[in-house]
């Protein structure tokens, strides 16, 4: 390379160069279409990078040098999604397409017309938020609970199919802020050879590309994302400003031209029949498609029809994934044992001699109560079919009871705890046993502790299962306030803790006093509140006084709170055990950010008030 002794010179070298590698890019990794020989390309990184290692300051956040990943971060920061990532409803056969193409047209007042849709398959990956500010790439986070994801911004620049900058192609002007989703994923070939090293390195191999690729894109160490084949396709927009596409097919269309990859498969169909069409289509070219899919997905093609329509709580109501059939498999059930559950449920679990379905290999499966275990007629030593129900969550489809051996022994249900030998009772008219030791139950309390300190409750990074047990099995913690008065030198005398390690974990107790209200009520563990509920309650009251104290007719106005759930919130305030817990975590620091509410209080002069609505069908 000619040496270049003014800044201004190098920095015209190396916007050329780098204009160079992002056409090359895009024409290798986007377009399949490459016009210069790998070691052409190599060059001219080599010439980007020696120029940025001489002149520091022409290192930009869209340079093509930072696809190489960078330093080892400690923990991935927290995003908050300024448009939620809703996830989507499924659908398993022609009648559920059936009814959702109703739905369409019902809401949107069409009688008989057909609705365009767009179609493409369903890729099993992982969902990713990409911010560009004037055209160029900020932040990438991912999905998280929908309203906050994780910052892997620095391994997605590794990503070569994703642009660090924007293309402005034909005219067509870059937006001012434009956020784009897609999925990530890793295709069945580069699984293949990923898998085929790990084989080389005598490392374990990965058990499927889904999993494969969400553990790639979370390393804290970019550098080791940068060697894996990850690859992204584009299918929406979250925040956009400057840029109004009238249908998602237009919106598809302007990302592409913007430098990004969007599915090949994608169709845009002509009502149901176009779709069911569609999905016979890609069922059949599934096995010879490059990656994974456990579906298609129909979206209402026109914009302002998917405006109108609008949303349910967690997905929009214009789109659906229809989903292809579970994969089935047979077993046998090794044991059943039985898990004490947060809130004193005891649930059932068959343990089956491990069996690969759908991707990933089951080795439990929970029963869910003793009328399901009667239902099945289920023993030891049996043989199962198992399923992954939606591709997901795996269940037992059936027993088969005419290759039973004859000394299989019905399955007795426990009368005590198998914890703390409390009593297990069944309330009137419930299905759910439970056991009634409350706290002085150590599975309860674990269960607690772990549900406090997750991800969508208070956040705290690296309380994990396996130091929740150290730490009620130490005496450590009897209960979740316990966890704000912990000390480095305690945490030190246990095993696998050190002094720096005991010293993160303090730190990440303390960060989590200053929380949210919703992320706080969810933490509580309130019967029945997730955090849809929890969020609900903030948004009709505003503040965490008003929520307690609200009686169990004013809790019934909140929506999707009915009379048992009203009531279960009611009894948690004002059980004295629950007060006196609040109170000392907040005694120990515990805050939040309190609101005005957004509901209104005089419910009575509302339009519907003293309404009775049914809806059929």
């Amino acid at each position: 390379m000619t040496d270049l002794t003014s800044l201004d010179q190098a920095s015209s070298e190396h916007n050329r160069i780098a204009q160079l590698l992002q056409k090359y890019n895009h024409e290798y990794y986007v377009l399949d279409q490459p016009s210069v020989t790998d070691y052409d390309y190599d060059q001219l990184m080599l010439q980007l990078i020696e120029l940025e290692a001489q002149f520091p300051t022409l290192k930009s956040p869209d340079s093509p040098s930072q696809r190489v990943g960078g330093e080892v971060l400690e923990k991935f920061d927290s995003i908050s999604h300024k448009v939620p990532m809703l996830s989507l409803s499924n659908g398993f056969s022609d009648d559920d397409i059936q009814q959702f193409d109703r739905r369409n047209r019902e809401g949107l007042d069409l009688a008989d017309a057909n609705i365009d849709y767009v179609s493409e398959p369903k890729l099993d990956g992982l969902a990713i938020s990409l911010l560009y500010e004037k055209g160029v790439l900020t932040h990438a986070a991912t999905r998280g609970d929908g309203r906050t994801g994780e910052n892997v911004t620095e391994n997605v620049k590794t990503i070569r199919s994703v642009p660090l900058s924007l293309f402005e192609l034909d005219q067509y002007a870059v937006p001012d802020v434009l956020e784009v989703r897609g999925e990530v994923f890793i295709s069945k070939e580069g699984f293949e050879k990923m898998n085929k090293e790990q084989i080389e390195l005598g490392e374990k191999n990965f058990v499927n590309p889904r999993n494969a690729a969400a553990g790639s894109l979370r390393q804290l160490d970019s550098k080791i994302t940068a060697q894996r084949p990850l690859e992204i396709y584009c299918y929406s927009l979250g925040l956009v400003e400057g840029w109004q596409p009238s249908t998602h097919s237009e919106m598809l269309a302007g990302l592409k031209r913007f430098g990004f990859r969007v599915c090949p498969e994608v169709e845009v169909v002509n009502g149901v029949q176009g779709c069911l069409n569609y999905y016979q289509k890609i069922s059949q070219k599934r096995d010879s498609l490059p990656y994974d899919i456990d579906g298609v997905v129909y979206k209402v093609d026109r914009l302002d029809w998917q405006s109108s329509l609008g949303f349910i709580a967690k997905a929009p109501r214009w789109a659906l994934a229809h989903k292809f059939p579970a994969q089935e498999k047979t077993t046998i059930v090794e044991s059943i044992d039985v898990q004490v559950g947060r809130t004193g449920a005891i649930t059932p679990v068959a343990r089956l001699k491990p069996v690969f379905v759908g991707g990933v290999t089951v080795s439990n499966v929970t029963l869910h109560n003793k009328q399901e275990v009667e239902r099945l007629d289920i023993r030891v030593g049996d043989k199962v079919i198992v399923r992954r129900a939606g591709d997901v969550i795996p269940q037992i489809v059936s027993v088969n009871h005419n290759v039973r051996k004859k000394n299989l022994k019905p399955f007795l249900f426990p009368s005590a705890c198998p914890v703390c030998q409390s009593p297990v009772e069944v309330k009137e008219g419930g299905v759910v046993a439970r056991c009634t030791g409350g706290l002085i139950c150590e599975a309860q309390l674990k269960q607690s502790v772990r549900h406090f300190a997750s991800r969508k409750a208070m956040d705290i990074d690296g309380l994990g299962e396996k130091i929740v047990e150290q730490l009620i099995d130490g005496g450590l913690v009897s209960s979740v306030p316990d966890l704000y008065t912990l000390k480095i030198d305690q945490l030190t005398d246990l095993e696998r803790f050190a002094d720096k390690s005991a010293e993160n974990l303090v730190q990440s107790i303390s960060d989590s006093k200053n929380t949210e209200l919703s992320r706080f009520l969810y933490a509580l563990g309130i019967p029945q509140v997730g955090e849809t509920i929890a969020q609900q309650l903030v948004d009709r009251f505003g503040t965490f006084e008003a929520i307690r104290n609200a009686s169990v007719d004013v809790l019934e106005s909140v929506p999707d709170i009915g009379p048992i759930m009203a009531e279960g919130i009611h009894t948690f305030f004002k059980d004295e055990k629950n007060t006196s817990l609040i109170e000392k975590l907040i005694e120990n620091g515990v805050a939040w950010q309190e609101a005005e509410p957004v509901c209104r209080d005089d419910l009575a002069s509302l339009p519907l008030a003293d309404n009775t609505i049914v809806l059929t069908g």
